[in-house]
């Protein structure tokens, strides 16, 4: 079966999260993903190896269905290769700082002109401005991108989240702009620049907490479990669990009281009946001080305290489902543990298990974009320089004796 991106020539030369994440779900959508790399390697092929001399889990979970071919882009001779695979691809996906591809030769007027229908997408830290030059990891992305400052509880620090949203989310909206301009060159012919910073796309996906800092100025934010401290607040709070929606939502201790045993609960305005019929406490659901939602909102803290008096006495999954039976929104703290054991998400394709020629069986998540014409086989990540002859000789041609002086020069 086509896959949604056969025949679309992929330059990869991103390293860590940000890039390769982005690379892997064209991979996964049929594009010929072909991964540059410094002789040396991806440095996450070394980063918290678990297995000597093996390639590390941050390397294969970043870069399946690859191929990989190692070019010394300093030398002369690299240049002119790197130039030719320029030439013959499709989109360019670069995460270097700021400026270093420019110094390599590779300005985007100088791409352009070798290639004017590529597509040459830059992730980088920040957008143009006094952030341009500083050094951007995950949690500096969280950090400056809005995230930091409205997770926790609001009597702690700021906290960063395990999702990562600055790197592998960055890479998904870098996905998103590569086929917005691969489709529009099927009417212009031509290429075009995408760009995306970690800091804006951290931004983009905390836009409810944005929301929520205009809406101070009309007074306290009522859903919030703190609202009352949030009254003339001059900036949004940590909110500790809150849903930050419109329906009250917590996590619900439940027995018997590990970490992750928690259930978390949306309290809708016609689950509340059930609910607290549920907990014990038929009566408030006619209670004017509690039957609506309006006279739930002072008091949320109260309210989701006799629902953990109920669920702290039961397993998770009985909380589960028995709150389900009655349509009540709900869902159980997964640990990843949990999660990797969980055979639903196996079955969807989320959790796969993948062979690697050298350390054998791992886990890996699998793609969530799920399209009808367009599976995806998850296949092991490349071996540094796995495909030097199959892309330098079988397709850009070069004979087998130069191949080899390439390697002994240390261009490849």
């Amino acid at each position: 079966m086509t896959k949604a991106l056969e025949g679309v020539r992929v330059l990869d030369m991103t390293h860590v999260q940000s890039g390769p994440s982005a690379t892997q779900l064209l991979a996964w959508l049929g594009a010929d993903v072909v991964k540059l790399e410094a002789p040396g390697g991806d440095i996450t092929r070394r980063q918290l190896r678990d297995l000597p001399d093996v390639d590390s889990l941050y390397f294969t979970m970043l870069n399946c269905n690859k191929r990989s071919i190692t070019l010394n882009t300093k030398s002369e001779r690299g240049r002119e290769i790197l130039a030719e695979l320029v030439r013959r691809s499709d989109v360019m996906v670069e995460n270097f700082g700021p400026g270093a591809v420019d110094r390599m030769g590779f300005t985007w007027e100088r791409i352009r002109e070798i290639n004017p229908r590529i597509v040459y997408a830059s992730i980088k830290g920040f957008g143009e401005g006094p952030y341009t030059g500083f050094k951007a990891y995950e949690v500096v992305a969280q950090a400056m991108g809005g995230s930091m400052s409205t997770t926790g509880f609001e009597d702690g620090p700021p906290v960063a989240t395990g999702a990562q949203i600055g790197d592998s989310g960055t890479g998904v909206h870098a996905v998103a702009g590569i086929l917005a301009a691969l489709f529009q060159r099927e009417r212009t012919g031509r290429g075009q620049r995408v760009n995306v910073a970690m800091q804006h796309a951290v931004l983009n996906l905390c836009r409810v907490k944005v929301r929520d800092q205009q809406r101070l100025a009309h007074g306290p934010l009522a859903e919030y479990p703190n609202a009352r401290g949030t009254a003339g607040a001059a900036e949004v709070p940590r909110s500790g669990n809150a849903s930050g929606g419109g329906q009250p939502g917590w996590a619900v201790r439940c027995s018997p009281g590990g970490p992750n045993d928690y259930v978390y609960v949306i309290v809708q305005p016609a689950g509340w009946r059930p609910l607290s019929a549920l907990i014990g406490r038929p009566e408030l659901a006619d209670d004017p001080g509690w039957a609506t939602p309006e006279s739930r909102l002072p008091k949320l803290g109260k309210m989701f305290q006799l629902i953990e008096e109920w669920s702290a006495t039961l397993p998770k999954w009985e909380v589960l489902e028995r709150l389900n039976a009655h349509g009540i929104p709900c869902g159980p703290i997964l640990s990843t543990k949990e999660i990797v054991e969980d055979e639903s998400l196996v079955a969807n394709g989320m959790v796969v298990r993948v062979e690697h020629p050298e350390r054998g069986t791992f886990t890996t998540v699998g793609s969530p974009l799920k399209l009808s014409d367009s599976p995806v086989d998850v296949v092991a990540s490349p071996l540094l320089g796995e495909h030097n002859a199959q892309v330098y000789s079988g397709e850009l041609g070069i004979g087998a004796e130069e191949l080899r002086a390439l390697k002994t020069d240390g261009v490849i």
